[in-house]
Protein backbone atom coordinates (compact mmCIF):
# COMPACT_ATOMS: atom_id res chain seq x y z
CA UNK A 1 0.00 0.00 0.00
CA UNK A 2 3.06 2.66 -0.20
CA UNK A 3 2.22 4.63 -3.03
CA UNK A 4 3.10 8.38 -3.98
CA UNK A 5 1.12 10.86 -6.67
CA UNK A 6 1.65 14.30 -8.06
CA UNK A 7 -0.15 16.73 -9.84
CA UNK A 8 -0.52 20.49 -10.62
CA UNK A 9 -3.45 22.88 -10.83
CA UNK A 10 -2.64 25.90 -12.62
CA UNK A 11 -5.16 29.11 -11.07
CA UNK A 12 -5.49 32.26 -11.78
CA UNK A 13 -3.07 33.36 -8.97
CA UNK A 14 -0.48 30.90 -9.43
CA UNK A 15 0.17 27.07 -8.77
CA UNK A 16 -0.98 24.85 -6.65
CA UNK A 17 1.10 21.64 -6.39
CA UNK A 18 -1.28 18.34 -5.13
CA UNK A 19 1.05 15.39 -3.12
CA UNK A 20 -0.47 12.23 -1.68
CA UNK A 21 1.92 9.13 0.24
CA UNK A 22 0.61 6.63 1.53
CA UNK A 23 2.18 3.68 4.05
CA UNK A 24 0.89 0.57 5.34
CA UNK A 25 -2.38 0.27 7.43
CA UNK A 26 -5.31 -1.68 7.96
CA UNK A 27 -7.77 1.36 7.45
CA UNK A 28 -8.02 4.18 5.37
CA UNK A 29 -6.22 6.91 7.87
CA UNK A 30 -6.55 10.30 5.17
CA UNK A 31 -5.20 13.44 6.89
CA UNK A 32 -5.03 16.43 5.21
CA UNK A 33 -1.75 18.16 6.13
CA UNK A 34 -2.53 21.57 3.91
CA UNK A 35 -4.99 24.35 4.89
CA UNK A 36 -5.97 25.27 1.20
CA UNK A 37 -8.87 23.49 0.80
CA UNK A 38 -12.19 25.20 1.66
CA UNK A 39 -12.94 23.77 4.79
CA UNK A 40 -16.58 22.74 3.15
CA UNK A 41 -14.61 20.51 1.06
CA UNK A 42 -12.54 18.48 3.92
CA UNK A 43 -15.19 15.49 4.30
CA UNK A 44 -16.21 15.41 0.89
CA UNK A 45 -12.45 15.12 -0.46
CA UNK A 46 -11.65 12.05 2.77
CA UNK A 47 -14.20 10.20 1.43
CA UNK A 48 -13.43 10.65 -2.42
CA UNK A 49 -9.80 9.28 -1.24
CA UNK A 50 -10.51 6.73 1.27
CA UNK A 51 -12.87 4.96 -1.77
CA UNK A 52 -10.34 5.49 -3.86
CA UNK A 53 -7.34 4.24 -1.76
CA UNK A 54 -9.17 1.97 0.20
CA UNK A 55 -6.27 1.19 3.21
CA UNK A 56 -3.41 2.92 4.55
CA UNK A 57 -2.25 5.76 6.11
CA UNK A 58 -2.77 8.32 3.54
CA UNK A 59 -1.16 12.19 3.46
CA UNK A 60 -2.26 14.90 1.51
CA UNK A 61 -0.02 17.64 0.93
CA UNK A 62 0.24 21.16 -1.08
CA UNK A 63 2.55 23.27 -2.25
CA UNK A 64 1.58 27.07 -3.63
CA UNK A 65 3.67 29.59 -5.91
CA UNK A 66 2.23 32.18 -6.39
CA UNK A 67 2.43 34.00 -9.85
CA UNK A 68 4.21 37.23 -10.27
CA UNK A 69 2.07 39.69 -10.16
CA UNK A 70 0.24 37.92 -7.37
CA UNK A 71 3.26 38.12 -5.25
CA UNK A 72 4.36 42.06 -5.60
CA UNK A 73 0.32 42.42 -4.71
CA UNK A 74 0.92 40.99 -1.66
CA UNK A 75 4.21 43.21 -0.44
CA UNK A 76 3.19 45.52 1.91
CA UNK A 77 5.21 48.30 0.49
CA UNK A 78 4.62 50.96 3.20
CA UNK A 79 5.94 48.03 6.40
CA UNK A 80 9.04 46.91 3.94
CA UNK A 81 10.37 50.89 3.70
CA UNK A 82 10.14 51.05 7.39
CA UNK A 83 11.75 47.88 8.19
CA UNK A 84 14.58 48.64 6.15
CA UNK A 85 14.82 52.40 6.93
CA UNK A 86 15.48 51.53 10.50
CA UNK A 87 17.52 48.58 10.13
CA UNK A 88 19.95 50.82 7.47
CA UNK A 89 20.04 53.42 10.48
CA UNK A 90 20.75 50.96 12.95
CA UNK A 91 23.39 49.63 10.85
CA UNK A 92 25.35 53.13 10.49
CA UNK A 93 24.72 54.02 14.18
CA UNK A 94 26.61 50.68 15.23
CA UNK A 95 30.04 51.83 16.62
CA UNK A 96 32.80 50.96 14.72
CA UNK A 97 30.89 50.34 11.99
CA UNK A 98 32.51 51.68 8.44
CA UNK A 99 30.96 51.51 5.20
CA UNK A 100 33.95 50.25 3.41
CA UNK A 101 33.66 49.67 -0.40
CA UNK A 102 30.42 50.34 -2.12
CA UNK A 103 30.31 46.16 -2.69
CA UNK A 104 30.40 45.57 0.65
CA UNK A 105 27.31 47.99 1.04
CA UNK A 106 25.53 46.67 -1.46
CA UNK A 107 26.41 42.92 0.16
CA UNK A 108 24.82 44.33 3.07
CA UNK A 109 21.91 46.29 2.05
CA UNK A 110 20.79 43.27 -0.07
CA UNK A 111 21.09 40.56 2.75
CA UNK A 112 18.69 43.29 5.29
CA UNK A 113 16.62 43.68 2.31
CA UNK A 114 16.44 39.61 2.03
CA UNK A 115 15.72 39.11 5.70
CA UNK A 116 12.70 42.14 5.69
CA UNK A 117 10.67 39.82 3.54
CA UNK A 118 10.86 37.48 5.22
CA UNK A 119 8.52 39.10 8.39
CA UNK A 120 5.34 38.32 8.22
CA UNK A 121 3.66 41.31 7.72
CA UNK A 122 5.73 42.09 4.90
CA UNK A 123 5.37 39.37 2.58
CA UNK A 124 1.69 37.76 3.36
CA UNK A 125 0.96 34.93 0.65
CA UNK A 126 -2.22 34.01 2.41
CA UNK A 127 -4.01 37.64 2.24
CA UNK A 128 -5.76 35.77 -0.67
CA UNK A 129 -7.99 32.57 -0.46
CA UNK A 130 -6.17 30.53 -3.13
CA UNK A 131 -9.03 28.11 -3.83
CA UNK A 132 -12.11 29.26 -4.40
CA UNK A 133 -15.38 27.75 -5.91
CA UNK A 134 -14.36 29.06 -9.14
CA UNK A 135 -11.16 26.93 -9.24
CA UNK A 136 -12.12 24.28 -7.19
CA UNK A 137 -12.93 22.06 -10.38
CA UNK A 138 -9.16 22.58 -11.35
CA UNK A 139 -7.96 21.57 -7.79
CA UNK A 140 -10.17 18.55 -8.01
CA UNK A 141 -9.34 17.31 -11.11
CA UNK A 142 -5.39 17.82 -9.75
CA UNK A 143 -6.53 15.66 -6.34
CA UNK A 144 -7.51 13.24 -9.36
CA UNK A 145 -4.33 12.82 -11.09
CA UNK A 146 -2.58 12.57 -8.04
CA UNK A 147 -4.89 9.59 -6.90
CA UNK A 148 -4.33 8.45 -10.47
CA UNK A 149 -0.64 8.51 -10.09
CA UNK A 150 -0.91 6.62 -6.88
CA UNK A 151 -2.66 4.13 -8.07
CA UNK A 152 -0.64 3.50 -10.72
CA UNK A 153 2.61 3.28 -8.57
CA UNK A 154 0.83 0.49 -6.07
CA UNK A 155 -0.28 -1.31 -9.32
CA UNK A 156 3.40 -1.76 -10.44
CA UNK A 157 4.28 -2.42 -7.34
CA UNK A 158 1.89 -4.84 -6.50
CA UNK A 159 3.07 -6.67 -8.90
CA UNK A 160 6.59 -7.26 -7.67
CA UNK A 161 4.84 -8.39 -4.57
CA UNK A 162 2.65 -10.63 -5.87
CA UNK A 163 5.38 -12.52 -7.60
CA UNK A 164 7.38 -12.31 -4.18
CA UNK A 165 4.55 -13.56 -2.10
CA UNK A 166 3.14 -16.65 -4.69
CA UNK A 167 7.03 -17.81 -4.69
CA UNK A 168 7.16 -18.04 -1.26
CA UNK A 169 3.72 -20.02 -0.60
CA UNK A 170 5.09 -22.14 -3.46
CA UNK A 171 7.96 -22.65 -1.22
CA UNK A 172 5.89 -23.66 1.48
CA UNK A 173 4.67 -26.24 -0.33
CA UNK A 174 7.47 -27.98 -1.79
CA UNK A 175 8.98 -28.38 1.69
CA UNK A 176 5.77 -29.87 2.41
CA UNK A 177 5.82 -32.57 -0.14
CA UNK A 178 9.62 -32.95 1.82
CA UNK A 179 7.46 -33.04 5.21
CA UNK A 180 5.01 -35.78 3.69
CA UNK A 181 7.98 -38.14 2.29
CA UNK A 182 9.73 -38.29 6.04
CA UNK A 183 6.13 -38.55 7.95
CA UNK A 184 4.98 -42.33 6.82
CA UNK A 185 9.22 -43.73 7.69
CA UNK A 186 8.83 -41.77 10.93
CA UNK A 187 6.01 -43.54 12.12
CA UNK A 188 7.83 -46.84 11.49
CA UNK A 189 10.71 -45.75 13.55
CA UNK A 190 8.63 -45.08 16.35
CA UNK A 191 6.96 -48.10 15.91
CA UNK A 192 10.34 -50.25 16.10
CA UNK A 193 11.50 -48.36 19.05
CA UNK A 194 8.14 -48.89 21.34
CA UNK A 195 8.29 -52.40 20.39
CA UNK A 196 11.83 -52.87 21.32
CA UNK A 197 11.44 -51.00 24.36
CA UNK A 198 8.40 -53.48 25.96
CA UNK A 199 10.53 -56.39 24.71
CA UNK A 200 13.76 -55.05 26.78
CA UNK A 201 10.97 -55.81 29.81
CA UNK A 202 11.33 -59.59 29.45
CA UNK A 203 7.85 -59.62 30.62
CA UNK A 204 4.87 -61.59 28.70
CA UNK A 205 2.19 -58.36 27.27
CA UNK A 206 -1.25 -58.91 25.62
CA UNK A 207 -0.01 -58.31 22.09
CA UNK A 208 -3.70 -57.27 21.35
CA UNK A 209 -3.53 -54.72 24.38
CA UNK A 210 -0.29 -53.60 22.90
CA UNK A 211 -1.29 -52.66 19.48
CA UNK A 212 -4.73 -50.45 20.64
CA UNK A 213 -1.90 -48.63 22.78
CA UNK A 214 0.46 -48.28 19.41
CA UNK A 215 -2.37 -47.49 16.88
CA UNK A 216 -3.57 -44.74 20.13
CA UNK A 217 -0.04 -43.68 20.69
CA UNK A 218 0.84 -43.27 16.28
CA UNK A 219 -2.40 -41.38 15.68
CA UNK A 220 -1.29 -38.99 18.73
CA UNK A 221 2.27 -38.27 16.46
CA UNK A 222 -0.49 -38.17 13.15
CA UNK A 223 0.01 -35.15 10.94
CA UNK A 224 -1.52 -35.90 8.18
CA UNK A 225 -4.38 -34.04 8.60
CA UNK A 226 -2.29 -31.00 9.34
CA UNK A 227 -0.59 -31.31 5.92
CA UNK A 228 -4.14 -31.65 4.19
CA UNK A 229 -5.38 -28.63 5.86
CA UNK A 230 -2.09 -26.73 5.08
CA UNK A 231 -1.98 -27.63 1.38
CA UNK A 232 -5.69 -26.51 1.22
CA UNK A 233 -4.87 -23.33 3.02
CA UNK A 234 -2.06 -22.83 0.40
CA UNK A 235 -4.29 -22.93 -2.39
CA UNK A 236 -6.98 -21.06 -0.87
CA UNK A 237 -4.39 -18.39 -0.15
CA UNK A 238 -3.21 -18.06 -4.21
CA UNK A 239 -6.57 -18.07 -5.32
CA UNK A 240 -7.72 -15.40 -3.08
CA UNK A 241 -4.84 -13.43 -4.45
CA UNK A 242 -5.73 -14.01 -7.93
CA UNK A 243 -9.19 -13.83 -7.41
CA UNK A 244 -10.50 -10.93 -4.93
CA UNK A 245 -9.95 -7.19 -5.97
CA UNK A 246 -8.92 -6.22 -2.83
CA UNK A 247 -7.44 -9.71 -0.65
CA UNK A 248 -5.58 -8.60 2.34
CA UNK A 249 -7.76 -8.41 5.19
CA UNK A 250 -9.01 -12.24 3.75
CA UNK A 251 -5.19 -13.39 3.37
CA UNK A 252 -4.73 -11.95 6.92
CA UNK A 253 -6.97 -14.44 8.33
CA UNK A 254 -5.74 -17.08 6.00
CA UNK A 255 -1.96 -16.31 7.11
CA UNK A 256 -3.12 -16.98 10.42
CA UNK A 257 -4.79 -20.42 9.62
CA UNK A 258 -1.51 -21.76 7.80
CA UNK A 259 0.35 -20.70 10.89
CA UNK A 260 -1.39 -22.82 13.25
CA UNK A 261 -1.67 -26.12 11.11
CA UNK A 262 1.92 -25.61 10.79
CA UNK A 263 3.08 -25.05 14.71
CA UNK A 264 0.74 -28.04 15.08
CA UNK A 265 2.78 -30.17 12.81
CA UNK A 266 5.84 -28.88 14.17
CA UNK A 267 4.74 -30.33 17.96
CA UNK A 268 3.63 -33.68 16.53
CA UNK A 269 5.84 -34.57 14.40
CA UNK A 270 8.99 -35.61 17.58
CA UNK A 271 11.24 -35.95 14.36
CA UNK A 272 14.54 -33.79 13.43
CA UNK A 273 13.96 -33.82 10.19
CA UNK A 274 10.51 -32.78 10.00
CA UNK A 275 11.27 -30.22 12.77
CA UNK A 276 13.79 -28.35 10.05
CA UNK A 277 11.32 -28.68 7.21
CA UNK A 278 8.88 -27.13 9.77
CA UNK A 279 11.27 -24.29 10.72
CA UNK A 280 11.94 -22.99 7.21
CA UNK A 281 8.22 -23.16 6.85
CA UNK A 282 7.61 -20.90 9.39
CA UNK A 283 10.25 -18.74 8.23
CA UNK A 284 8.93 -18.35 4.71
CA UNK A 285 5.17 -17.80 6.14
CA UNK A 286 6.90 -15.13 8.65
CA UNK A 287 8.09 -13.07 5.42
CA UNK A 288 4.48 -13.73 3.59
CA UNK A 289 3.05 -12.35 6.84
CA UNK A 290 4.78 -9.00 6.91
CA UNK A 291 4.83 -8.21 2.73
CA UNK A 292 0.77 -9.23 3.01
CA UNK A 293 0.90 -5.67 4.87
CA UNK A 294 0.93 -4.55 1.99
CA UNK A 295 -1.51 -6.08 -0.15
CA UNK A 296 -4.75 -4.11 -0.42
Amino acid sequence: MTGYGKAEAVLEAGRLTVEIRTLNGKNADVNLKTSVFPKEKDIYLRQKIAKVLQRGTIDVFTTWEASVTEGARAINESALKEYYAALTGLRDSLPGFSKGSLATTDRINNEIFSAILRFPDVLDSSAKEIVTEANWPLVEEAVDRALAAVEDFRSREGEALRRDVVSRVEKILALEDEVEALAPGRLDVVREKLRRNVEELARKYDTGRFEEEMVYYLEKLDINEENVRLRQHCRYFLDTLEGDPAPGRKLGFIIQEMGREINTAGSKANDAGIQKLVVKMKDELEKVREQSMNIL
